[in-house]
């Protein structure tokens, strides 16, 4: 299936302006594409899964993990239309740091689609961020 049509950005005029803080709004995908649905990267590196202690570096290290899988599709970040944040305990510092982060691999104007949703623990003990995301080819 060939799919010649790019996914379209919409950011109704009637809502804030999403792009300063990294995400749109909503993405329209008019045909069949290829899609790739990503579990929740955290920002634990290697086979140990080895977790540094600030947020910054989580954050960081979560979006090179997630760098690695869209590479294993043959995707970029440019494919990605929507994604999840996880974050625990969250507050305008760690908002601010991921929208730095976020603004450093989101170079173009079709940011994805986002939730972020905060939370007070993750799945493993010092897990601070999780990122889960869908790309469309």
């Amino acid at each position: 299936m060939e799919n010649n049509k790019q996914p379209q950005l919409i950011n109704p005029a009637e809502l804030f302006n999403p792009a300063p803080y990294g995400f749109s709004h909503s993405i329209s995908v008019e045909s069949p594409s290829r899609m790739c649905f990503i579990s929740g990267q955290s920002g634990g590196v290697g086979e140990n899964h080895v977790l540094a202690d600030d947020f910054k570096t989580q954050v960081q290290n979560a979006l090179k993990n997630l760098q690695i899988v869209l590479q294993s599709h043959s995707m970029t970040f440019e494919n990605i239309v929507k994604i999840t944040l996880l974050i625990v305990d969250h507050n305008q510092e760690k908002l601010e740091i991921w929208t730095e982060e976020a603004r450093k691999v989101w170079k173009s104007t079709l940011l994805p689609t986002s939730t972020l949703i905060p939370v007070s623990q993750l799945a493993l003990p010092g897990m601070l961020f999780e990122i889960d995301a869908i790309a469309l080819e």
